[in-house]
């Protein structure tokens, strides 16, 4: 009896060995202080093919003097690239740079090998990050508007088709204009699959205002601890890693202000340089949430040396969604507040220096690992939402239900316990809170405070 062997099957996905290049553009009308530091822009670039799971061989940073239409890059550099292409045995060049499609096409053909630029390399992060139906939905709006303008290098099958009678029409004329026709109803159908979505959006946020809890909306450049944030202020379990974009689909959850009072925060997706405009316009409804907020929290990567840079990316996008006016000043009787997070990451003279340029212009300096400096700003954001009114609440001993249901719903700033059992509080009810108190317990004594 002979033993059949056999070989298990490896499901595990292929390894792609990348090749990142960041190209420096010439800064034309760039100021020194506006412009991105290369070295920078290359960590960041292999950060992304990292997200996307390539494996990092060989990273470089060159110098554009002059910009090749076709190629990007003139023709003694594109024989470098592809010689290093070909030892190294790349799979995949990442060009950290906003490729035309025919500079895509011709810069594969010339390096035989996959090349994907930063939109492109950021869409696909986005597709395999994407979790809900939501987020699914304007990952693939992105996409397709992304790939609509190149048709002709991702079908390739366009390349065996010929026109029908002799010489007239193209090769895949035809059906490059057909794909294009189903792409263009295929992104009609999920405009309005997203436009559902903002509907119910927008009933969910009015049903939130219904029970008016003010609403605090975190936002920053990808990695710059949005979720840690998150997690630490709510006691939240959101993925939180050291990696870009390791969470795409916004969440919102209850959090307890110093008083008492309960808040919504919500966290949104992170920003990054030249965040793709596909990106911007798809994400447009989850975003919402920071416009309809009543303090948006700028969290900042501080330990970052490119951390000014990083911050200005982030007002770009605040300013293109009207939540910073052309001033940088945040509009719609919003609050904006520079949140400083990762101090725990800077020690001495340096960490001295930078909390002391915090206070001077107004940001709180944070860890959200340790929770150093989050008690104060949970104090903080409390103190600039909108106060109501307080109110003189007196309560038998009996009424000790009703005592719950204020602290519950309420902020109690006073109490008083009085010998017989009874209690009289100083408490604040917004208008909705107070009207539900009175109906559902009619024989409490109430009385506004004329404060």
């Amino acid at each position: 009896m002979t033993k059949s062997t056999s070989k298990s099957i490896d499901h595990a996905a292929p390894i792609f060995r990348a090749f990142v290049i960041h190209p420096v553009r010439p800064t034309r009308g760039q100021s020194a202080l506006e412009a991105r530091d290369p070295k920078a822009r290359l960590e960041e670039a292999v950060g992304l093919a990292v997200a996307l799971d390539l494996d990092v061989v060989e990273t470089t940073i060159a110098p554009l003097r002059l910009v090749t239409p076709a190629t990007l890059f003139g023709k003694g550099k594109i024989e470098e690239f592809a010689a290093l292409c070909e030892v190294e045995k790349i799979d995949v060049a990442v060009f950290d740079d906003q490729l035309t499609p025919v500079q895509q096409r011709n810069l594969e053909r010339a390096l035989n090998v996959k090349v994907i630029d930063r939109t492109g390399l950021i869409l696909e992060i986005f597709a395999r990050r994407a979790r809900t139906r939501e987020g699914k939905l304007q990952v693939e709006l992105a996409r397709l508007d992304y790939e609509r303008s190149r048709l002709v290098r991702t079908w390739t099958h366009l390349e065996r088709q010929r026109g029908g009678t002799g010489n007239t029409g193209g090769p895949g004329e035809t059906q490059i204009e057909l794909d294009r026709r189903l792409i263009a109803g295929t992104i009609g159908k999920l405009k309005r699959e997203l436009e559902e979505v903002r509907r119910t959006r927008t009933l969910h946020r009015s049903a939130r205002k219904k029970v008016p809890y003010p609403t605090v909306a975190l936002v920053g450049y990808t990695n710059a601890g949005k979720s840690t944030l998150f997690n630490r202020l709510t006691n939240a379990t959101v993925v939180a890693q050291d990696m870009l974009f390791a969470t795409l689909d916004p969440t919102l959850r209850t959090v307890k202000l110093p008083d008492g009072r309960p808040a919504i925060l919500s966290d949104t997706v992170g920003f990054i340089s030249d965040l793709p405009h596909e990106l911007v316009e798809a994400f447009r409804a989850t975003l919402e949430e920071v416009q309809e907020a009543d303090v948006v929290l700028h969290v900042r990567d501080v330990a970052n040396p490119d951390t000014d840079s990083q911050a200005r990316d982030v007002q770009k996008v605040l300013a293109e969604l009207k939540v910073l006016g052309d001033d940088g000043q945040a509009e719609g009787g919003k609050t904006l507040i520079e949140v400083w997070n990762k101090i725990d990451l800077v020690d001495g003279e340096a960490r001295e220096i930078l909390e002391g340029q915090a206070r001077r212009l107004g940001a709180s300096a944070v860890s959200a690992v340790t929770g150093e400096g989050c008690p104060e700003l949970l104090k903080r954001v409390g103190g600039l939402i909108d106060d109501t009114p307080p109110v003189a609440v007196r309560l038998a001993a009996k009424d000790g239900e009703a005592l719950a249901w204020i602290y519950r719903n309420g902020r109690v700033e006073s109490r008083e316990d009085e010998t017989e059992g009874g209690v009289r509080l100083i408490a604040r009810l917004d208008a909705q809170a107070l009207g539900r108190f009175e109906r559902q317990f009619p024989d409490v004594w109430v009385m506004a405070t004329g404060d």
